[in-house]
């Protein structure tokens, strides 16, 4: 029986629901999509015509899954701040586990935590605006950043 669906999302573009109650800790699926390099990955982007989506998971050995190319439909996870699931890598594969009990219907999240290069212009940073809307949102897509003391600049924890 399938677990999760696609379709139209409040919070952005597509989404992934559930279709029937899923436990805390049970993985849902891979996210899937050719490995390659950031570059090729960015290039590939630049080309597509689907605007203001982008479905580069980036990999700890520097590469990137690229999910609009042989991707599924993990690649339609939409961000939240309070996420219901989360992506575990493993041996340069990505699985999306759920973190609580989910309801049928239920829109599972994931929080990107993006990072950018800390000298990143204003125009730029908005484009990471969340939309998720929890309470505890914390109005970005982009993950934590410390100051440190040192240099007042910009790093991500």
């Amino acid at each position: 029986m399938k677990r999760v669906s696609v379709r139209q999302s409040p919070i952005h573009g597509k989404g992934v629901f559930a279709l029937r109650a899923l436990s805390a800790g049970e993985r849902i699926f891979e996210y899937k999509g050719l490995v390659t390099t950031w570059r090729e990955a960015t290039r590939a982007c630049a080309r597509r015509t689907d605007a203001g989506h982008t479905f580069l998971f980036g990999l700890s050995d520097g590469h990137v899954i690229d999910g609009g190319r042989g991707g599924n439909g993990a690649r339609w996870l939409n961000h939240a701040c309070m996420a219901n699931c989360e992506a575990i890598e493993e041996s340069g594969r990505v699985y999306i586990d759920t973190l609580r009990d989910i309801q049928p219907g239920e829109e599972l999240l994931i929080d990107y935590a993006l990072e950018i290069p800390p000298k990143a212009h204003d125009d730029s940073i908005r484009e990471y605006t969340c939309r998720c809307g929890s309470r505890r949102c914390r109005g970005t897509m982009l993950g934590p950043i410390q100051v440190r003391p040192s240099d007042r600049t910009r790093h991500r924890v």
